[in-house]
């Protein structure tokens, strides 16, 4: 017998494996289920609906290669673990943006990202005692700023490799920073 774990792993990766042939709104519960070799009870035993499995399912996958790490090198291995991801998951991420669960994965994507910001723009501002306000505007800004990127990035619209754009958000946001601590010390000075 399988665990819950176990089963919503098989209900998660016929989903996937049906994402790559067409979009969500095409696929079907019953299809998901016969794939994985499931009843359709057991589906809504563990899920309300597809979009629920689809939730899970990166968050199972993403969450893991986003995890923040004390080590401030670390977030930049963070950001490319996920733009690999993205990139090997092309067409089931593009096919989940573009469904009616986009907000879900757009809102999920950018939670995870902002992880990373905000625990840059923290340390940072930690060093500088700069005002709370600023750095949850910080934070915010960035985070809209990585997240359009990644979409815009995985929509064809960028031709960055992941190195590549990982290493011009660092440059960006490390030369922000700069120039707050520039102005910040104009300002005691």
């Amino acid at each position: 017998m399988k665990n819950s774990h176990e089963t919503k792993k098989l209900l998660s990766n016929s989903l996937k494996e049906l994402m790559k042939e067409k979009s969500v709104e095409k696929i079907s519960i019953r299809e998901i289920t016969d794939l994985a070799g499931l009843n359709r009870q057991t589906f809504y035993y563990h899920f309300e609906d597809i979009y629920d499995l689809m939730k899970w399912t990166f968050q199972l996958e993403a969450l893991v290669l986003i995890n923040v790490h004390e080590n401030a090198k670390v977030w930049q291995e963070g950001l490319l673990q996920l733009f690999y991801y993205l990139h090997e998951n092309r067409t089931i991420c593009l096919r989940a943006l573009q469904s009616l669960g986009h907000e879900h994965i757009k809102r999920f994507f950018y939670s995870d990202i902002h992880n990373i910001v905000h625990r840059i723009v923290y340390d940072f501002g930690k060093k500088f005692q700069a005002q709370e306000d600023y750095l949850s505007f910080l934070s915010h800004f960035f985070t809209l700023a990585v997240g359009s990127l990644a979409e815009s990035w995985l929509n064809g619209e960028m031709d960055q490799s992941p190195e590549e754009i990982v290493d011009m958000i660092d440059l960006f946001i490390q030369d922000h920073l700069r120039g707050a601590e520039l102005r910040i010390a104009n300002n005691k000075g």
